[in-house]
């Protein structure tokens, strides 16, 4: 029945987790999945998030299935945080928002909806992007392309040559871009870049799509959100998907929001709908306990107050990590410039190694990235970062 099915070779960066389980080295280093590690290597569990759970247990309750949008506290949540507390587009009910299965999922809706509505349009993605961005728009039977965006030889945004490309796109055409802390690069957009892009996007009647799966990590919620309120101030619809899986550090719970921003309020009321029949046709309904611990955190001004402080705290901590790499690597190498690594944002950095040196980090040191050179920098830690430093200056220098 099935021998025409074809094989699937894994994804890569999931593949590497299960590479570095069975790696046997001693000093071995996972800075390959973009998950948020402590000082001690660990994955935490917030304060904040912990205040919730024990809400919860307290008594234990059912567990009924939540509506298709998600609970009307958390889609809430979305939009205060992607849009400010009191903007006026929230005011005007003129944003639909619903939960999603994770960022995954969000993209995934967007994708189903966009196409059903826009069957013409194609999709545009930088270059370089997260690769499941290809997958999931592609799985919806939508053209993918790419812009230009990163520069590997001036570790630098090709800003002129993505202007360039946009230009040049058709109406309706979907453009999905980083707000804030670009994955893989880590390299970020200016806030004079934004207004530029945006109003390209704008006078050729183009889709943003905005994925943010990291607001907090880069400069704080508000500064990372500024490409998605600008584009409201200048009267754009757009699309965002968000996520709370990392500055919540709720990965499994699988918590994630899609919002479209409408001229009307008519006009959102029927994407909702239509946003729901989407979820209804592929599953159902959202995730509930995480749904309900976001709901919880985010709607308690003490709770939501105290998560600020765990966020920032996750920032801090990756920001001190760059700064010591770089150091450490500049003393090694002074001839080489490092500069890109602290100019970067987020959980991500483009290290400019080669796939060749790539692969040595791994066989000789156990040290594990993407083969396309991007380092998880939440993965280094005070007691590995020398390990790490002096092998990428061995590996640069050979």
């Amino acid at each position: 029945m099935f021998k025409n099915v074809d094989f699937y070779a894994g994804d890569p960066i999931l593949g590497l987790m299960e590479q570095f389980k069975n790696d046997t080295k001693a000093d071995k280093v996972n800075l390959g999945v973009g998950v948020y590690y402590t000082q001690d290597g660990k994955l935490p569990v917030l304060e904040c998030v912990k205040t919730a759970e024990k809400r919860l247990a307290d008594p234990v309750q059912p567990r009924p299935y939540l509506p298709m949008a998600g609970l009307a506290g958390y889609r809430k949540a979305c939009q205060n945080l992607l849009f400010g507390k009191d903007a006026q587009v929230l005011q005007e009910q003129r944003v639909a928002t619903i939960a999603t299965i994770g960022g995954s999922g969000a993209l995934k809706v967007g994708a189903e909806f966009l196409h059903q509505w826009f069957p013409h349009a194609k999709c545009h993605v930088s270059d370089p992007t997260w690769g499941n961005h290809i997958a999931i728009f592609e799985g919806s039977n939508i053209e993918v392309h790419k812009y230009p965006y990163y520069d590997k030889a001036t570790s630098s945004v090709k800003f002129d040559d993505m202007i360039a490309y946009l230009q040049n796109l058709d109406k309706d055409d979907i453009i999905l871009l980083h707000p804030c802390c670009h994955n893989p690069t880590g390299r970020d957009l200016t806030q004079e870049q934004w207004n530029t892009v945006l109003e390209v996007i704008k006078q050729r009647g183009l889709i943003a799509f905005m994925d943010i799966a990291y607001q907090g990590f880069g400069t704080d919620m508000d500064s990372d959100a500024y490409a998605i309120r600008k584009a409201v101030d200048m009267g754009m619809t757009l699309i965002v998907s968000n996520s709370f899986s990392k500055n919540l550090s709720l990965y499994g719970e699988r918590v994630g929001g899609l919002s479209v921003v409408c001229p009307t309020a008519d006009e959102a009321e029927r994407v909702f709908g239509q946003l729901q029949f989407t979820v209804r046709r592929i599953y159902s309904s959202p995730p509930s306990h995480g749904g309900h611990v976001v709901d919880i955190v985010m709607n308690d001004d003490e709770l939501y107050q105290q998560w600020l402080g765990e966020v920032y705290d996750m920032r801090d901590r990756i920001k001190q990590m760059r700064q010591k790499l770089k150091a450490t690597l500049e003393a090694k190498i002074p001839e080489q410039n490092f500069d890109y690594l602290t100019e970067q944002n987020g959980m991500f950095s483009f290290t400019g190694l080669t796939p060749k040196q790539v692969e040595r980090l791994q066989k000789d040191f156990g040290i594990y990235m993407v083969s396309n050179s991007r380092m998880c920098v939440a993965g280094l830690n005070t007691n590995n970062i020398d390990y790490v430093a002096n092998a990428m200056a061995d590996v640069l220098k050979s």
